[in-house]
């Protein structure tokens, strides 16, 4: 493994720590995969499908939708909460492979 591919593996573990950190709650793993498997859901469809507050869901998207990985239509009074996960899954697949390459290069 040689210096310069640490630095650029380093470089990205710092960009994708809000999306790994994002992602370590099991309550936003599981709005996540709700919300991959529809359209769109609101702050309520959320809650009543979760055991939590619709305070707690609504602080949960919002730290989802600062990390890049939820988007949100307002239609009225009513914010509609889909996922927007390209930019985050492109910055874990180059973690991923750059990872990959260090691993490789120490055999």
């Amino acid at each position: 493994m040689t210096k310069h591919n640490s630095e650029e593996t380093l470089a990205i573990f710092q960009k994708s720590a809000p999306v790994l950190s994002i992602l370590l709650d099991e309550n936003r793993q599981r709005i996540l995969l709700m919300l991959c498997q529809t359209d769109q859901l609101t702050v309520s469809e959320i809650t009543d499908r979760l055991s939590l507050s619709r305070p707690a869901v609504s602080h949960h998207l919002k730290l989802m939708r600062n990390a890049g990985i939820l988007a949100v239509n307002q239609v009225g009074t009513e914010r509609y909460y889909r996922t927007n996960m390209a930019d985050a899954l492109g910055l874990l697949k180059q973690l991923v492979t750059a990872l990959e390459a260090d691993v490789a290069g120490k055999k």
